[in-house]
């Protein structure tokens, strides 16, 4: 029976397609090999938001390759439909294959070494994209040396949601998440994704419903809903809908106890959005708002479609209806053109806001992005000190919002317990407001308890049980 690894890379969407792939592969039959060195076949599905990514996936590969020879190595992800040949040159690599072409994943894997009689390391095929219709029984191969197979079509093209749920990690058990939105239809000049994507495209309700009452049948709790423009979900479908009408779906038609969004942008916080949340319990009290910037000159040269003020009435709209909830928000140091004073204008909305959290990414020029060729590009250097100050004003920002906390009940989902967790007696959770919390003794994962948190950690929170443990909650 043949193996299959996936080394996966990325944001949760780029995790739902690995998911998917999983799901696909073990319907034709392949067994889930315990690490890439085991593998017949290794799925390294990748990332390009920064350069770092990029990086990253390259020496994977040549990892997997040094410690797994015989295995072939198949590329996707974002990174391979911006730039396959990059991967394609790599040692151990027998496809290369976009985002254009993902569900051809599983064919590919079965076609082994049929179609060519190298090892892997020597292959040099290349599979130009008219071909693409015959691939299967009696594939054809045009030779380019030093290259692996390329499978890339216009992302554009694409109108098919991967779906599965990711049921991995170390949260396995405990919180899956299932990707109901993919592609992006907004421009940002700093972002490459929907180049690597396409545009938006929903899965339809009545799926969604499925997907989710199937994870609920088989025992799960929470389900965090994910996608690249999460907020833009349903209006591609007809008849038109949107997340807040999905979510009411949700509540109505599931038995699920808790869902949770993954990342909303600023202008699809709506009145009604925040209203629902704090309407109900079964809806998890956190927001993650892309802010960027809070410069509204860096806002403009980035296409972001909001300004300062705007964000910030989302906040005072969160903060009066749900004054403990979670809000978090990416942001970018060092733009090109950001001046002091911007980076400075940033900290201060950062400071006077309700934030508990912020992921802080240094500005990365990516190929083809309008960002890449604006003039004023910001030095190395200087865009590291503006994200340390970001990152140390993140960390003052989680110590506040954890202080606060101290005294209060927290709705609270075990997590599975790690060696270091049970050899030190306690049991890790998460809070409806995303909180990492440490519970005193041994607790089964997927438990929903009410806790009062007693202590800052340097994990989070100490939180005590205001119920006896209850009966572990087996899976099917």
């Amino acid at each position: 029976m043949a193996t299959f690894f996936i080394e996966q890379f990325g944001c949760r969407a780029t995790q739902a397609d690995a998911a998917a792939i999983e799901r696909q592969l073990l319907s034709r039959g392949f067994d889930v090999a315990p690490v890439a060195a085991a593998a017949d076949v290794v799925v390294v599905n990748t990332c390009t938001v920064t350069a770092a990514a990029d990086a990253q996936a390259r020496r994977a590969i040549r990892a997997i390759h040094r410690a797994n020879p015989a295995a072939r190595i198949i590329a996707t992800g974002c990174y391979a439909q911006r730039a396959p040949e990059d991967l394609a040159a790599l040692p151990g690599m027998a496809f290369v294959v976009g985002n254009s072409h993902k569900p051809e994943i599983p064919r590919l894997a079965e076609l082994g070494d049929a179609f060519n009689g190298t090892a892997p390391s020597s292959r040099a095929d290349f599979v130009p994209l008219a071909t693409l219709g015959a691939l299967g029984s009696a594939p054809h191969f045009a030779r380019a040396p030093r290259r692996a197979p390329i499978l890339v079509g216009d992302a554009f093209a694409q109108t098919e949601v991967l779906v599965a749920p990711i049921e991995g990690g170390e949260s396995q058990h405990t919180r899956p998440t299932l990707k109901i939105q993919d592609g992006c239809n907004h421009r940002c000049t700093f972002c490459v994704i929907p180049s690597v994507r396409g545009n938006s495209r929903s899965l339809a309700p009545a799926r969604v419903l499925d997907e989710l009452n199937a994870l609920v049948a088989r025992g799960y709790r929470e389900i965090v809903l994910s996608g690249i423009h999460l907020g833009s979900y349903g209006h591609d479908l007809v008849p038109r809908v949107n997340l807040l009408a999905l979510l009411r779906l949700i509540l109505d038609r599931t038995p699920l106890e808790r869902v949770r969004l993954s990342s909303i942008e600023p202008m699809d916080v709506t009145e009604d959005v925040v209203a629902l949340v704090a309407s109900t319990p079964r809806i998890a009290q956190h927001f993650h708002i892309p802010l960027q910037s809070a410069s509204d000159r860096i806002l403009a040269a980035m296409h972001r479609w909001y300004r300062a003020e705007h964000y910030a009435r989302r906040l005072e709209w969160i903060a009066a209806r749900l004054p403990g909830a979670a809000i978090g928000a990416d942001v970018i140091a060092g733009f090109p053109g950001e001046a002091e004073h911007d980076h400075r204008a940033t900290l201060d909305f950062i400071r006077a806001q309700p934030f508990n959290y912020l992921h802080v990414f240094s500005y990365s020029p990516r190929p083809g992005t309008p960002a890449a060729a604006l003039p004023n590009q910001v030095a190395p250097p200087e865009i590291l000190r503006r994200a340390r100050e970001l990152r140390a004003l993140a960390a003052e920002k989680k110590s506040q919002f954890l202080a606060r906390q101290i005294g209060k009940t927290l709705s609270i989902l075990t997590l599975r317990r790690s060696r270091r967790e049970v050899s030190e007696g306690a049991t890790p959770a998460v809070s409806s407001n995303n909180i990492e919390v440490q519970l005193p003794g041994a607790w089964p994962a997927n438990q929903m308890l009410e806790a009062r948190a007693v202590s800052v950690t340097p994990a989070g929170l100490a939180v005590v049980s205001l119920a006896p443990p209850e009966a572990e909650r087996r899976f099917v």
